[in-house]
């Protein structure tokens, strides 16, 4: 039972680490800053939603996941 687990941590946590790499790697390539992404200034505020970043991340995602699942 535990076997089980244990390989499950260790996946996820392979899988954060590649996703902290890919956003430590992905400022230097412009991954944050892309057209569709909202940012909103107004005086000393700032908002800022990466929404086709968070698009991309997605469908890259989904489709490894898909890759590994086969």
């Amino acid at each position: 039972m535990f076997d089980n687990f244990g390989k499950m941590l260790i996946f996820m946590g392979a899988i954060l680490i590649a996703i902290g790499l890919l956003f430590s790697a992905g400022s230097k390539i412009g991954l944050g800053r892309l057209p569709g992404d909202i940012v909103y200034h107004r005086g000393n505020f700032t908002f800022y939603f990466p929404l086709m970043t968070s698009l991309l991340l997605s469908v890259f995602l989904t489709l490894l996941f898909w890759l590994f699942r086969r």
